[in-house]
């Protein structure tokens, strides 16, 4: 019996990631959306064709998702579709706004269909600047302020919403910074390797004390598929990030060190809002259902610059 699976946002990061291990199963058949705003097609899978297709549509049009789903009839969705990157979302706070009616569409379109799950891409940015650290996903008060992260609160009580009253299913997934070799170079990993790999200048807004956590790609991923496969996480939230804290500057000097560059770091003025000082997970659900150790900061990067795709991306 096939699972027939939709992923919004698959020609992103976090998605096309964990599409290419969904499709490493024969009984899964994954249908791909993005409106290849900010996603890309070279992010797709290279194997596997008979398991997966791509669909081009804009989640917040309601008549353009509604005729995939109604035409596919899905067992579960994971919704990542979004306006993403801290910049990016500034600059276009009405499309941020627009991503509700997404959340709206996926959410009544499954309510109404075959679906069992919605897994839903929220992320560590409705925490705000934090009160306590470090963020755990039910005592620490969400303090959003950003156009980016009052949507994704929203979104995350639409789910409960959905669940409360039509009894839909969900998971909350809160991504911390997500990085591996599909990520864009509007996000900092990737920003400062590819300019650092060609000898350019890394350049930090304000004096680099803000402090991140990291984490690889394949530890997201493998957590959300785990929360799939093993029916975790049902009808609740989990925080999905390295707990190890980083300031910006030390990652812009880790990245010079492990790739040997000759790049000067360079210090711009403070972003006006959006760039919180501080972030850093209560991740003991996502470090029990991984049931390994995170992959360090040092290894991530080291593998992310030895991926032929992210070599490819940045044009070495």
């Amino acid at each position: 019996m096939q699972t027939k699976i939709l992923v919004t946002g698959g020609a992103g990061n976090v998605g096309s990631a964990l599409i290419e291990k969904l499709i490493e199963n024969p009984y899964n058949h994954v249908t791909i959306v993005d409106d290849l705003s900010t996603g890309y097609l070279s992010k797709l899978p290279q194997k596997h064709h008979d398991r997966w297709h791509f669909i081009k549509c804009n989640v917040n049009d309601l008549q353009d998702i509604g005729q995939v789903m109604i035409a596919h009839k899905f067992d579960y969705v994971f919704h990542f579709a979004a306006v993403v990157g801290v910049q990016r979302t500034q600059d276009n706070p009405v499309s941020v706004l627009k991503d509700i009616e997404g959340i709206k569409n996926i959410l009544n379109l499954s309510k109404n269909s075959a679906v069992k799950r919605v897994f839903f891409s929220s992320s560590s940015e409705v925490y705000g600047e934090p009160v306590v650290l470090p963020q755990h996903e039910h005592t620490t008060p969400l303090n959003s302020r950003v156009p980016y992260a009052v949507v994704k609160n929203v979104g995350e009580s639409f789910c409960k919403s959905y669940h409360q009253e039509y009894n839909l299913d969900y998971t909350i997934f809160r991504f911390f910074n997500t990085y591996g070799p599909n990520q864009s170079t509007d996000f900092v990993v990737a920003r400062f390797l590819a300019v650092a790999l060609k000898g350019e200048n890394i350049t930090i807004y304000g004096d680099g004390s803000q402090t991140r956590t990291f984490t690889y790609v394949d530890d997201t991923v493998t957590t959300c598929l785990n929360c799939f496969y093993e029916n975790k996480i049902v009808n609740d939230v989990i925080n999905i990030g390295n707990d190890k804290l980083f300031t910006i500057l030390e990652l812009a000097k880790l990245v010079v060190s492990v790739t040997n560059s000759k790049s000067k770091i360079v210090h711009l003025p403070p972003l006006k809002d959006g760039d919180m000082t501080r972030r850093q997970p209560d991740n003991e659900k996502m470090r029990e259902i991984l049931g390994r150790e995170l992959i360090t900061l040092d290894a991530g990067i080291k593998m992310m610059i030895n991926d032929d795709r992210f070599k490819k991306a940045i044009g070495l």
